[in-house]
């Protein structure tokens, strides 16, 4: 299995592991709540190389969140918006993966006790790519992608882990 990094303005070199205990201990902290779960991609051209940043939210609603990124270098300038697009969904979905079926079990655990006091947890992917402007003749083929993984597929202006989050580290 390929080695994945993250990294925050706390920690760096953060493994999926790290990222998966920091995700626990925060919801074991307060697991009364509605959580959030939302993985998104932006990508930003410089010179000749296309960064993309992913973003790992996990927010707390009402009452915080937990965030962290990786960060990947395409060694080519991505002209074309649709290979861009792609690409972010495609990184987006390859970190939703890491979220096994027992991961997503362990992090039920948590709220199950408290599911009557509406403890919940959703998982999105959150797409760069909106209703108006370039990207929206891809809305259709991106959000088809993550439905068919059995995942919320949010767009702009609700897709935040990618348009805000993400787009923050990309510059």
């Amino acid at each position: 299995m390929r080695d994945y990094f993250f990294y925050n303005l706390s920690e760096r070199h953060m493994r999926f592991d790290d990222v998966f205990a920091r995700i626990c201990n925060f919801m074991k902290a307060d697991p009364r709540n509605v959580y959030r779960l939302s993985i998104g991609t932006d990508s930003q051209a410089h010179g000749d190389d296309t960064r993309f940043i992913t973003a790992v939210h996990l927010h707390r609603v009402g009452k915080g969140a937990w965030g962290c990124l990786r960060n990947e270098v395409i060694h080519r300038r991505l002209d074309s918006l649709r290979e861009k697009i792609s690409l972010e969904t495609h990184l987006s979905q390859e970190i939703a993966c890491l979220f096994t079926p027992g991961h997503m079990s362990d992090l039920l655990e948590f709220i199950y006790p408290y599911r009557n006091e509406g403890a919940h947890l959703i998982m999105e992917i959150h797409l760069d790519i909106g209703n108006h402007g370039l990207t929206k003749e891809f809305i259709l083929d991106m959000t088809e992608r993550i439905r068919a993984m059995g995942l919320t597929a949010k767009i702009k202006p609700d897709a935040y882990a990618a348009s805000s989050y993400a787009n923050r580290y990309t510059k």
